[in-house]
């Protein structure tokens, strides 16, 4: 690959761009002390985040008191549904917009999670510019607040979409993407981060375990489905590592997995979510799999997280380039079906750091 393209990947121009950014803070018994009771805390403080994020021409936001972690897809209709674990947001940032307050009069919070959606065109271009309009209503709802050394931890995240079969499918244009760091990116229109900030990056892949799959890696008058975990992993972990990509997992239990940094938070796991953490500055394996003999999923989640040394002074194109060459590999050994079936792949960008 030529040295001016091998930093760059070639996206199919079908891809989906999806922005939104998050600000948490914990709640106390001292806290709650400032209002007559906890609904109104609740709508007192929904109603100042909201005639905050108005002001700031924010047309898709949400007041979270109920500590259930918001999930957030694209999708051309608009909805949430709520489950213990989780807050699942769909929709299309062209066209969709809310506003509303999540509570339970019956359940008192342990935290407020304020939840701002990028809507428009150009979700990627015009990233920058959100960032810095949401930052603004944080530190002005940060300001108004009844205590004032309360710290809010913001997160943004950043997700770019597509089907590795496109071109199969009938897709024939492309875009070259270096895939820059957040903070270059911003800084480059004029938006400065923090200079104490983490950044990561990884693609996640969604691989539907369809019945011709199940069939082809599980042998014949198996009793269980181990052989079929185990034949997948085996699969994955060999592509991946000869395109040297040595951060890896995959969950195949029925949970969603969340990506987080090893220097700032623990692995954990509920029914729902499966929290991995990831060293990005070791150069050591770090390779996890989960499932479970017993039981037969739908879906595997396949991660592969960026390092880094990924993270080049063009970009993460090269990342990803490897990425792709590894699914690639990983599609013609299983067989995969490029007319017929699905094989997404979501390149996740995530900045964090306190208010």
């Amino acid at each position: 690959m030529a040295f001016s393209t091998q930093h760059k990947v070639y996206i199919p121009d079908t891809a989906k761009d999806s922005q939104y950014m998050l600000a948490e803070f914990q709640l106390s018994q001292a806290f709650f002390a400032c209002f007559p009771d906890e609904n109104s805390c609740y709508r007192q403080l929904s109603q100042l985040f909201f005639k905050l994020t108005d002001a700031a021409g924010l047309k898709n936001v949400h007041f979270i008191a109920n500590d259930k972690t918001p999930v957030v897809r694209f999708h051309t209709e608009a909805f949430c549904f709520q489950t213990a674990d989780q807050m699942l947001f769909f929709y299309n940032p062209a066209y969709h917009e809310a506003q509303h307050c999540w509570s339970n009069s019956h359940y008192r919070a342990r935290k407020i999670s304020l939840l701002c959606l990028a809507t428009g065109d150009e979700i990627r271009n015009k990233a920058a510019e959100f960032h810095g309009r949401v930052r603004q209503v944080m530190l002005d709802f940060q300001a108004l607040l009844p205590q004032p050394d309360i710290t809010l931890k913001i997160r943004d995240h950043q997700h770019l979409s597509y089907d590795l079969f496109a071109r199969a499918k009938g897709c024939d244009s492309s875009f070259g993407y270096k895939l820059r760091s957040l903070p270059t990116r911003y800084l480059a229109r004029g938006t400065a981060i923090p200079a104490d900030h983490h950044t990561m990056s990884y693609a996640a892949v969604s691989l539907p375990l369809c019945r011709e799959l199940k069939q082809r890696l599980l042998p014949e008058g198996e009793g269980n489905y181990a052989a079929l975990y185990q034949n997948l992993e085996q699969h994955f972990v060999s592509c991946a590592t000869a395109q040297h990509l040595t951060r890896l997992a995959m969950i195949a239990d029925g949970s969603t997995p969340l990506v987080r940094n090893r220097q700032l938070d623990k692995p954990k796991q509920s029914p729902e979510l499966t929290m991995l953490s990831f060293d990005t500055t070791s150069p050591q394996a770090q390779v996890f799999s989960q499932w479970h003999a017993d039981q037969l999923v739908d879906t595997a989640h396949l991660l592969l997280v960026a390092g880094q040394d990924d993270n080049t002074e063009f970009g993460y194109g090269r990342f990803m380039n490897q990425v792709e060459q590894s699914l690639r590999t990983l599609a013609q050994q299983l067989e995969l079906n490029k007319e017929k079936q699905d094989f997404t792949v979501r390149f996740h960008q995530h900045l964090s750091y306190l208010l």
